[in-house]
């Protein structure tokens, strides 16, 4: 845990710092994601390659799990930021992920240089299917 909530643009520079770390010798695509929990605690993670591509594991999911881990199940708002120059968007999976856990979050996606934009879930995941499709 990094930090209390503050602000769009804190969560995009938190997320900033845990790009840096990414390891991705494959792609050199280096994304950071921030997570903010329901009781405003952050959580950061990167993304992390393998040789064995299917076995890496996305930025977002990374923070998504350690928030989890330390027993945080509702989440409120996701930034991610990449080394592009250009807005990049959570992928498939993480949208899925953020989905379990957030269904009303709000997506913060930045650029290499901290711009950013923001987005509903459901504008980058319409139609989704969630937990409560389980329920017969």
């Amino acid at each position: 845990m990094s930090a209390k909530y503050t602000t769009p643009e804190e969560l995009v520079r938190l997320a900033d710092v845990a790009k840096q770390k990414a390891y991705c010798p494959y792609s050199n695509f280096q994304v950071g994601a921030a997570v903010v929990t329901a009781s405003g605690d952050i959580f950061t993670g990167c993304n992390v390659e393998n040789a064995c591509y299917p076995v890496g594991v996305c930025a977002e999911r990374t923070a998504i799990c350690k928030a989890v881990s330390e027993g945080h199940v509702k989440i409120k708002a996701v930034a991610v930021i990449t080394n592009s120059s250009k807005v990049q968007f959570p992928c498939g999976l993480c949208r899925q992920s953020i989905n379990e856990f957030g269904t009303e979050a709000t997506i913060y996606c930045a650029s290499k240089d901290g711009k950013y934009e923001t987005h509903s879930l459901n504008d980058l995941l319409p139609r989704s299917f969630g937990p409560a499709d389980l329920m017969l």
